[in-house]
């Protein structure tokens, strides 16, 4: 494997080799070395726990990282084209690690440079290091990941770690129930998907409608900066938010997930209870980025 651009491109065994070896990093059973290695942490859209993480992981195996937010302070507002940035970069650092606005963005990187490129999100396409990590706090919560049952809830339409996390599950016999203003619902080609597969899907409009069904429950923001018209956004904002008072009666291994930042669609009421998880899920992010970091630069 020579890049990490979408869940599409990942088969059953080896979404469970990045499981395997982020446990390993975790249980301190395996010690990658990334030493004289530079990750380029190319960040064109706004990210805290996304660029913190990668940052935080490649120094954990003892590489080094370069950084470049935005592009107002880099060649491309000298004329420069993309490509040329890209492989002008690709001769100082050992892996690309890239977030844009654009979706298609990484894919492209992967096709005009020659070191491994690791899409960390693009427009509202794919951010398949979120749903990797979700994947290693989904293991380590439900002991499995199969014949789970997960509730989707939020911006169904422009998430793309709810994009991810979906196609990341197809390989586990899952049943979903997708939680959303009608306005927001999962595009139509992630239900062909699953529909192809024969996996189970009901789309329902309350957050608790049937949430004592629910292994998983996977809460998004709505994604503000995705609407062409703000009038649009206005319409939907804070049209769910989950409550404690909404968590009585839910299976005893619930845990509620979200890949943060939050904005008010969980409120804090819900952070001291038993189901609460998305501040460790966003630690397992770490361990997962060190395997990804290790996989993709032949360090395990």
């Amino acid at each position: 494997m020579k890049n990490l651009i979408s869940m599409r491109d990942l088969n059953k065994e080896e979404i469970l080799y990045f499981m395997e070896i982020a446990e390993k990093i975790e249980k301190g059973e395996l010690n990658p070395n990334m030493d004289k290695k530079l990750a380029a942490l190319l960040f064109f859209e706004p990210s805290t726990r996304t660029h913190f993480s990668f940052a935080t992981a490649m120094k954990k195996i003892g590489g080094q990282t370069i950084t470049m937010r935005g592009t107002g302070s880099s060649s491309v507002r000298k004329g420069e084209t993309f490509a040329d940035t890209l492989q002008t970069i690709a001769q100082y650092a050992e892996i690309i690690i890239m977030r844009s606005p654009i979706e298609g963005a990484a894919r492209y990187a992967s096709e005009v440079v020659n070191v491994p490129v690791v899409n960390a999100g693009d427009g509202a396409n794919q951010h398949p290091t979120q749903a990797l990590l979700d994947l290693y706090s989904i293991i380590k919560t439900q002991g499995t990941l199969e014949n789970l049952t997960i509730g989707v809830a939020g911006d169904l339409k422009f998430g793309r770690t709810v994009h991810s996390l979906v196609q990341a599950m197809s390989d586990f016999n899952p049943k979903f129930k997708f939680i959303s203003p009608s306005f927001l619902k999962m595009p139509e080609y992630i239900k062909d998907d699953l529909k192809a597969a024969n996996l189970e899907f009901e789309e329902l409009s309350e957050i608790d409608e049937k949430i004592d069904e629910l292994d998983i429950l996977y809460v998004t923001r709505i994604q503000k900066e995705r609407f062409a018209d703000p009038e649009d956004y206005e319409k939907v904002k804070g049209s769910y938010i989950l409550e404690k008072s909404m968590l009585k009666g839910v299976k005893k291994n619930l845990k509620v997930m979200h890949p943060l930042p939050r904005v008010d669609e969980i409120s804090t009421d819900v952070d001291d209870t038993e189901y609460a998880y998305y501040f460790l899920q966003a630690k397992n992010g770490v361990y997962m980025r060190q395997a990804i970091i290790s996989i993709l630069l032949g360090g395990v």
